[in-house]
């Protein structure tokens, strides 16, 4: 995994949610301090994608695969693809079946800016969602997978829709800068993600498109609220307890 440590947008990221995690902050505070760590996260890669439009080598597009264990590997699939859509990248989900049942993989395309980003972004999301569910009781009545799979689709779409709210703040407020490079924000970032299809599709040239997966549980209102509240600069965790607290 690409290091971040060194620039200097993420390092004020760990500062602000190390204070959003500080058990001495209010909620108030918290939700300050995650909402601000939210925009720097989509101003790194702003501020890439201005670079990168006069010296292209500086974010070259490239990928990564990424593995989605079990339990629940098809809803982790799901929550890296909206992940990456949002942040300029686009993830393959791969499925093969072996003697042990079947294995998952996403292979992520994008510029190497986006692909740190979304790898960064989505590992803390794995663990935050991981904890929250193991926080929320199964009601009585219900089947244990089907209530995780609904409550893991409502956090995913929580998540969605905060994000592509902080990009589109982040590439409205950055136009000016773009403009004064001589350059149409719209345009660079239009080409940016043209660039990222033309590669994934070179390398799937026979990409299908995956059928919606129904789900029974009534746990997506407490999976929506529990991504409403979700760092989305969150820091590089290992994904070794995640998959331990979603088993």
């Amino acid at each position: 995994m690409t290091t971040t440590d060194d620039h200097p947008i993420l390092a004020k990221v760990r500062k602000l949610l190390a204070l959003a995690e500080d058990p001495a902050a209010t909620a108030h505070e918290a939700e300050t301090y995650t909402a601000k760590a939210a925009q720097l996260i989509a101003d790194y890669g702003i501020d890439r994608a201005l670079l990168a439009a006069t010296d292209p080598g500086s974010d070259p597009v490239g990928d990564r695969v990424l593995d989605l264990d079990a339990p629940y590997a098809a809803d982790k699939a799901d929550l890296l693809s909206t992940v990456a859509a949002h942040l300029r990248c686009r993830a393959v989900v791969r499925t093969r079946t072996t003697a042990r049942g079947k294995e998952r993989s996403a292979h992520l395309f994008g510029h190497a800016s986006d692909l740190e980003r979304t790898e960064l972004l989505y590992t803390s999301l794995l663990l935050q969602s991981a904890t929250g569910l193991a926080r929320t009781p199964v009601p009585p009545t219900e089947h244990a997978a089907a209530f995780r799979r609904s409550w893991l689709a409502g956090f995913r779409m929580a998540v969605g829709h905060r994000l592509a709210d902080t990009e589109a703040r982040a590439e409205t407020e950055a136009a000016q800068r773009f403009a004064a490079a001589g350059r149409s924000s719209g345009l660079v970032l239009a080409d940016r993600s043209a660039q990222v299809e033309s590669t994934m599709h070179a390398a799937y040239p026979r990409l299908g498109t995956a059928r919606a997966r129904s789900l029974s549980g009534s746990g997506a209102a407490d999976g929506w609220a529990a991504g409403q509240r979700a760092d989305l600069g969150g820091r590089p965790v290992g994904t070794t307890k995640a998959r331990h607290l979603l088993g």
